[in-house]
């Protein structure tokens, strides 16, 4: 099992210090160093600041916002990064949410899965570098009746084939992204339910493509908070408001994925009460609803010996790129979670 970072958004106020931290994660080995975006910092200009300060980790976005750029678009700025950081790309796609895609992209929020798996062909065919064609629901190229003629892209990529990953969180799209992508980006994964939350419907996937897990990066994000055992429910009780966030803000009432994702991990009762309380302006009593045990299943807290016995679960769940997000007041606290992971790793056996 390898280990990723991830630097979440840019513009937070901890730029100076994201870019240390990708620095130590390169020195330390980590083999990817994953960038996001939703309405402010764009992932690919922060991955190419990152690409040229940084000597061997892998940089991918976690996620390029479908709604956000038009495919052909996508297939350019994947293969510009893959060529200026010497074949180091991973793409990472998503669609968003109804409320930044409706909202902020003014694209509708419609037939999520029909969109990605079209949007998928499209940027696998022009990163391939064949003459772009393309006849679907959502997207024609060239525009017919017009003086528009199919083009082929003119950057070659470092590698044939750059990695694409998918977010996925619902059911549906696990077993689409198990279909027709290299890997799946998840997020509150808990090793215990990961495989029938995830597993299950990207293996039903795999094998409508003909073919198994074997070669599938499985990509969940997990916050790291180092600390003394004895204090694991304090360390909890910082990811509180993040999880509340998800599980009770995180899209509308009628739909909300991580809402869900809480419900099949056999919260239904608690998940109901995080929204009801988060949607009606009560965030405080969103996070306290919160249940310990959600937090502590999908997050890593406490000693290194205490984190390596956790990441053993992941590994035995079939994880292969085990995504941390190091928690820390400071520079020197968030250096020291990425090297305790990986501490913990080689403890583990896994390095």
């Amino acid at each position: 099992m390898e280990l990723g970072i991830n630097l979440g958004y840019w513009g937070a106020g901890m730029d100076a210090d994201n870019l240390a931290v990708a620095r130590e994660a390169d020195k330390l080995g980590y083999a990817v160093c994953w960038a996001a975006e939703a309405y402010g910092s764009d992932a690919p200009t922060v991955l190419s600041y990152v690409a040229a300060q940084t000597e061997r980790i892998d940089i991918g976005s976690a996620i390029m916002q479908i709604p956000a750029r038009q495919p052909a678009m996508t297939a350019m700025t994947a293969a510009t990064l893959d060529s200026l950081s010497g074949g180091r790309f991973r793409l990472g796609l998503g669609v968003s949410g109804p409320q930044v895609s409706e909202g902020w992209y003014g694209v509708k929020f419609d037939k999520p899965l029909a969109r990605t798996r079209e949007y998928v062909d499209i940027v696998r065919r022009a990163m391939s570098r064949e003459r772009l064609s393309y006849e679907g629901e959502h997207w024609t190229l060239p525009l017919p009746g017009g003086p528009g003629k199919p083009l082929k892209l003119t950057v070659h990529p470092q590698r044939e084939h750059i990695p694409l990953y998918i977010a996925a969180i619902g059911p549906k799209n696990l077993e689409q992204t198990g279909e027709i992508a290299d890997g799946a980006l998840l997020i509150f994964p808990a090793a215990e339910h990961l495989e029938e939350t995830a597993l299950t419907h990207l293996r039903a996937g795999r094998e409508k493509a003909g073919k198994t897990l074997e070669g599938f990066d499985v990509v969940p994000t997990l916050p790291l908070a180092l600390g003394a055992d004895k204090d694991v429910p304090a360390l909890a009780d910082m990811f509180r408001p993040y999880t509340a966030l998800y599980v009770g803000g995180m899209g509308s009432r009628k739909q909300n994925f991580y809402n869900q994702l809480a419900q099949r991990m056999g919260y239904e009762k608690e998940a109901a009460e995080i929204q009801d309380k988060y949607l009606g302006g009560d965030k405080e009593g969103a996070g306290a609803a919160v249940p310990h045990q959600l937090i502590d299943s999908t997050t890593l807290l406490g000693s290194v010996d205490r984190i390596a016995e956790r990441m053993q679960a992941y590994a035995a769940a079939r994880v292969t790129t085990l995504t941390l997000a190091p928690a820390g007041f400071t520079l020197d606290e968030r250096i020291a979670a990425l090297r305790a992971g990986t501490e913990a790793l080689e403890r583990a056996g896994l390095a």
